[in-house]
């Protein structure tokens, strides 16, 4: 008996390769675009005829009404503290608003799942949608949305021009921010423990290198590590070994609180003979022992603004201007001068 094979309808991407164009490209095709060149315009249009692609009806409506319901595109790493709050920001400020939301998630940056993630959320009778940037590949989602659909993107500062009106939080002032507080402490330099960055510029080690440079002291090479405790505590093995490493500031509070655990495990005290600071201003970390000093960021505050933004682009307006706040240093046990 031979075996069939269940139908997939094309998307985007399936458009995008057989024209040989880039899905932004497509996009703005099928949305009616002036400034795409006319080669392009027939290729992707040939590419539809032949492929059978058939465009959201939910895309192609937005520019006759309204909806209440928006749409949140973001990765799959929404249980993330980042994430979470900024979602519960988001949730919030609609609720207040009278509108329902829905979320849609990405699962990488490759163009087929772009333009699942943008086919899906067209999908729905949407208003607007609030892309979370966090990383490269929310970037790239952002650009591949319909022209004429009102979007806000909510992020760090470190982004490349152009895109969507967005809110976001200057990670890399707070990176600045602690690690001049540690050099005014008297340490010499400071080790960072980056996370991953997803293809996207890490605000964070950025206000981190241009402390030291301006400072004039030692820039250390990176520590490259994932998000979890688990990989902080790796490096705080290795940096246990060490008699060179008097202050660390790490890219989040997971990764600080492996660190310290590691150090104690090792009799090495903490702030005592090396200093550590997190980043994000997860609560709990203000009950550890010693207590962690952190670069606080209002995630629930970025949801709101987010939405606010979006609020004022689905009312019509369209001269906004990005909403940027700093994060604030919270200075607690962990972190205190260096030994004589």
């Amino acid at each position: 008996m031979a075996s069939s094979k269940s139908y997939r309808a094309p998307v985007l991407a399936d458009v995008a390769k057989a024209a040989g164009v880039s899905v932004p490209t497509v996009s703005r095709v099928l949305n009616g675009t002036k400034n795409v060149a006319p080669d392009l315009v027939a290729r992707v249009n040939a590419a539809v005829k032949e492929l059978g692609y058939r465009p959201n009806s939910a895309a192609r409506s937005l520019r006759l009404s309204q909806s209440n319901l928006i749409s949140i595109i973001a990765e799959a790493t929404t249980s993330s503290y980042g994430y979470a709050n900024t979602l519960r920001g988001i949730e919030t400020a609609a609720q207040q608003a009278g509108m329902s939301i829905s979320i849609t998630i990405l699962s990488s940056d490759e163009d087929e799942a772009v333009a699942r993630a943008v086919d899906l959320a067209l999908s729905q009778p949407i208003g607007g949608a609030i892309v979370l940037e966090f990383r490269a590949a929310g970037m790239k989602v952002a650009r591949a949305l319909p022209e004429s659909l009102p979007v806000v993107a909510a992020g760090g500062a470190s982004r490349p021009p152009g895109g969507p009106v967005a809110a976001l939080i200057d990670e890399a002032a707070g990176g600045r921010q602690v690690t001049e507080y540690l050099l005014r402490q008297g340490h010499r330099t400071v080790h960072h423990i980056e996370g991953p960055t997803g293809g996207k510029v890490s605000g964070r080690t950025e206000g981190w290198r241009a402390a030291l440079q301006d400072a004039g002291a030692e820039v250390p090479p990176v520590m490259n590590s994932e998000w979890d405790a688990v990989s902080g505590y790796r490096w705080g093995e290795r940096i246990a070994g060490r008699d060179d490493v008097t202050a660390v500031f790490c890219g989040n509070d997971e990764i600080a609180l492996g660190v310290m655990r590691a150090l104690a495990d090792r009799g090495i005290d903490v702030p005592g003979d090396v200093s550590i600071a997190g980043f994000d201003g997860q609560p709990l970390v203000s009950l550890w022992r010693p207590s962690l000093t952190t670069v606080e960021q209002d995630f629930e505050d970025l949801g709101a603004r987010a939405f606010n933004l979006l609020s004022q682009r689905l009312q019509g307006k369209t001269d906004l201007k990005s909403s940027v706040v700093k994060p604030q240093l919270v200075v607690r046990e962990s972190t205190a001068p260096p030994r004589a």
